[in-house]
């Protein structure tokens, strides 16, 4: 068994090495807080908690650090006389927290706050400057920054030069020895409220973006770490700059870098001057949590995936098959409840859906290979071979645990039992209408074909029997 993955810097798929055997730490960028979340987000933070399931059911501990970033220029832009900086932030964390919870994302080993770390990037900007590769600015200022010319392998991560890349612009370039440099600290404004500056050496400010996660990475996985995690449009200048800054520093940093596709709306980028932002509150009001978890899901996770109003349609089409035949097959045999995640579960899910979530987390095809489980379960309950059925309904169990879709609010127990008694309520009636055919009232076998299909059950007559499905 080897995982493998897409590396960034090396573009390439390369086999998972982990720096400790069995171990696995991995850091990912979580939310800058400044405005609700939206979907992007949500599909970002699965991306990770599905890397993060199966390498658990692969076997491996693995330590999870996904930060907040709740100091940042946008945060406090957003802020107002009625609502401070820090209590914007702390409200949007809350509306964060809250979407991952409904989709039944694994909260993080530790999940870090910027602010909670500021002497850790005294430290990190301080060496910087020793090394060489940081200085502070002679305006007077207060402003720290990365010398990008004073580190030759700067734009490896995304194959750029510097002579080619835009000027960094989270500070002014007055103090500049090169507009590509990029705040490591940034000094006090007169403008900005005392409770967001802190005392440094280069005077009262506050962290630079960049310099938060790489500090943050450093204290809770230390200097050298396995995967380091994040949307692709945080590639450049954010995690371009972390891995300079770091590497610089002297610190290994990740040995993997992992880029999740966006989320775009009718082919278009969200943004707030189109207006067509999807907000995760909105989502998950409108559609069970555990279609939204399925349908974001349902893609390779470096792909693209486009949002449109019928796009999660099949997503719950989809889900009401698994959940009709797990529901049919623990009718019939008594199957036990949902299953939690472990490293056994690997080995009770069918070969090829460990083979593709091996293959750089192949979701789609790992998503094929349970769907055929469930096609051959209810062919195994349609023939009376109940030790298949039972194997089937062991593995699409096994499958679904891996993917974290009993998790999803409501909970697994609520939506297993829900799906034993809806199983039961429609093989009884299936029965009554089989019966009514045999005794060629049709008239009756109308009658409950109908009312279950205004209840929302699709039903398909075969040569042998009645399959049925929910219909989204």
């Amino acid at each position: 068994m080897t995982v493998r993955l897409y590396d960034s810097l090396q573009q390439a798929v390369v086999d998972l090495e982990p720096r400790v055997e069995g171990h696995v730490g991995m850091y990912v960028c979580g939310p800058t807080v400044q405005s609700a979340p939206h979907i992007g987000h949500l599909r970002s933070a699965l991306v990770y908690d599905l890397w993060r399931r199966w390498l658990t059911a692969r076997g491996y501990r693995v330590t999870f650090i996904r930060n907040v970033t709740d100091i940042d220029d946008k945060i406090l832009a957003n802020a107002s006389d009625e609502e401070s900086w820090y209590a914007l932030a702390y409200r949007v964390e809350l509306e964060f927290t809250a979407g991952y919870r409904a989709l039944g994302i694994l909260p993080p080993t530790y999940e870090p706050r910027a602010t909670a770390s500021i002497a850790q990037m005294h430290d990190l900007i301080a060496t910087l400057i020793e090394r060489g590769h940081a200085y502070a600015a002679a305006d007077g200022s207060g402003d720290v920054y990365f010398d990008v010319r004073s580190w030759p392998t700067y734009g490896a991560l995304t194959r750029q030069s510097p002579d080619d890349m835009e000027d960094a612009a989270d500070a002014p370039a007055r103090a500049k020895r090169d507009p590509r440099d990029f705040a490591l600290w940034k000094g006090a404004k007169a403008d900005e409220p005392a409770s967001a500056h802190w005392r440094s050496p280069w005077g009262d400010g506050r962290p630079g973006w960049h310099i938060e996660c790489s500090a943050m990475a450093a204290r809770y996985l230390g200097e050298a770490f396995d995967i380091h995690g994040g949307g692709l449009d945080l590639r450049f200048p954010h995690h371009e700059n972390e891995l300079a800054q770091s590497s610089a520093a002297g610190h290994a940093f990740a040995r993997h870098w992992v880029h999740n596709g966006l989320v775009v709306v009718g082919g278009q980028k969200m943004s707030k001057s189109l207006g067509n932002s999807v907000f995760a509150a909105d989502l998950l009001a409108a559609h069970e949590p555990a279609v939204v978890r399925y349908w974001l899901g349902s893609a390779h996770y470096r792909s693209t995936i486009d949002y449109t109003p019928t796009s999660l349609d099949e997503a719950r089409e989809a889900l009401g098959r698994i959940r009709a035949f797990r529901g049919r097959a623990r009718a019939r045999l008594a199957g036990d409840a949902a299953l939690a995640l472990s490293a056994a579960l690997a080995d009770a899910v069918p070969p090829a859906f460990a083979a593709a979530l091996d293959d750089d987390l192949a979701v789609p095809q790992a998503l094929a290979a349970l769907h055929e489980t469930v096609r051959a379960g209810n062919s195994a309950l349609d023939s009376g071979d109940d030790t298949a059925a039972r194997t089937a309904l062991e593995q699409v169990d096994a499958m679904v645990a891996v993917l974290g879709l009993d998790d999803a609010a409501p909970s697994g127990a609520v939506a297993a039992a829900a799906a034993r008694a809806l199983a039961a309520l429609v093989e009884g009636k299936l029965a009554e209408r089989r019966d009514a055919r045999a005794a060629r009232d049709f008239a009756t076998a109308d009658r409950i074909r109908d009312e279950l299909t205004a209840a929302g059950i699709q039903l398909e007559d075969t040569p042998t029997t009645t399959d049925w499905s929910i219909d989204g």
